[in-house]
């Protein structure tokens, strides 16, 4: 039972779009309260902050957004509670249509000076400064395979093909949507049949082939420590939005490729993710040899 000092949660998003003249940011008006907001409302119970944000966003405004960069985290107290609010940059990935209704009854797109001016909580401001000022990121993500099987329950002779357990299958359920809010578009999984079984779903929601990468595996990275390193130098510096796979002994090589590039944002680089935890690192290329990583979120199916 939520304890009246428990804080409530939320997640939104500072939703952006190019225009001729510059930036544009998309506002919502409550008629309810008058007031002008960004996109933005409560978790429910049981459900991701990730997929919270992607959902309030669509219902509220009909866009469904691809999730960017983190922003600062709104600590506040609302009616005389505290209240947890967690922001993303955003751009649009569909547009669905918007539908007024008796909470938001109006959308409009605004410069950044405007939705400023016109926002009714500096804070809300705020957070549009900071959006508007990053520079646009692709995601890396970096994931460990869901629950596999226990070894001493697995009756075959290669462990690369023990399966997930049902509890594993449960969170490759539940990863789909919390990789599909990051737009990830390109699947680099470990041979071993536990990752691609951690992917294989979100593969197919997104029509999307799995690339099998010896390098990535437990076996492989025993044997040559140095590959599954070397593999992911190359996959950072590939633009395309992107899944990376592979196994809680591999994680560290592979984390300590991140912590030695340019990092310019919070980071959380603790590679001891949990079976389904993955980090998301978020690049910006500006030219150089190798990107920016200018956030690093960590997340938990």
């Amino acid at each position: 039972m939520t304890g009246q000092d428990d804080p409530i949660r939320a997640a939104g998003v500072v939703l952006m779009r190019e225009d001729p003249a510059g930036p544009e940011v998309a506002l919502i008006h409550r008629n309810l309260r008058n007031d002008w907001s960004l996109p933005k409302g409560k978790v429910d119970p049981g459900e991701h902050v990730v997929a919270a944000a992607v959902r309030e966003c669509d219902e509220e405004t009909g866009l469904v957004p691809v999730l960017g960069a983190p922003l600062p985290r709104q600590e506040y107290l609302a009616l005389g509670q505290p209240k947890v609010v967690d922001y993303w940059a955003a751009r649009v990935a569909r547009d669905e249509g918007f539908s007024p209704d008796e909470e938001v009854d109006e959308v409009q797109w605004v410069p950044v000076d405007e939705a400023v001016a016109r926002l009714t909580y500096p804070r809300d401001g705020d957070l549009v400064r900071l959006a508007v000022d990053l520079p646009t990121t692709t995601p890396l993500i970096l994931l460990r395979h869901a629950k596999a099987m226990k070894r001493s329950d697995f009756k075959g002779s290669d462990d690369a093909e023990r399966p997930l357990s049902g509890f594993g299958r449960t969170q490759a359920k539940a990863l789909v949507p919390l990789l599909q809010a990051y737009g990830a578009e390109a699947v680099y999984t470990s041979d071993a049949t536990r990752c691609r079984e951690t992917v294989r779903r979100f593969a197919k929601s997104i029509d999307a082939e799995i690339i099998e990468e010896p390098a990535l595996s437990e076996a492989e990275h025993s044997e040559h420590p140095k590959r599954a390193a070397k593999r992911l130098r190359t996959l950072m510096a590939d633009p395309i939005p992107m899944v990376v796979c592979s196994h809680r002994p591999v994680l560290p090589a592979l984390v300590e490729v991140i912590a030695g590039m340019r990092i310019t944002g919070s980071a959380d680089l603790d590679p001891a993710l949990p079976p389904g935890g993955f980090l998301v690192v978020h690049r910006a290329f500006t030219g150089g040899e190798e990107p920016t990583v200018v956030a690093v979120e960590r997340h938990f199916a």
